[in-house]
């Protein structure tokens, strides 16, 4: 006999397939910053996420290979600029990701 799911189950459900790699809280901030601008330099993320130098390139690398961020180096003068941007794969990604929470979080009672 099937056991029947409960209505908190439902509600719950979608966080079992949430993307892991936006889940991650650095991530999620890299993310939901870029999600709002077009494009931004790796200074500027540094200093709105509060992360080290490491810790953003890093993060950076994983999503880069996820597809969801596109990073350019250039030059701005003769110093070196790196721009961020999310790809389209990345913003679908990230619309997802939201999608899922708002019904978790949007489900849940207060007690």
């Amino acid at each position: 006999m099937a056991k029947r799911k409960t209505e908190s189950e439902d509600v719950i459900q979608p966080l079992s397939d949430i993307d892991k790699i936006i889940h991650e809280p650095a991530r999620l901030m890299i993310m939901s910053y870029l999600y709002v601008v077009e494009s931004a330099d790796f200074v500027f993320l540094r200093n709105q996420t509060g992360l080290t130098d490491g810790n953003l390139s890093s993060h950076l690398s994983k999503l880069e290979s996820a597809g969801y961020v596109d990073i350019q180096k250039r030059f701005k003068g003769k110093k070196p600029q790196t721009m961020l941007k999310l790809s389209n794969i990345g913003r679908e990604a990230f619309e997802v990701y939201r999608r899922k929470m708002e019904q978790v979080l949007g489900g849940l009672s207060e007690k």
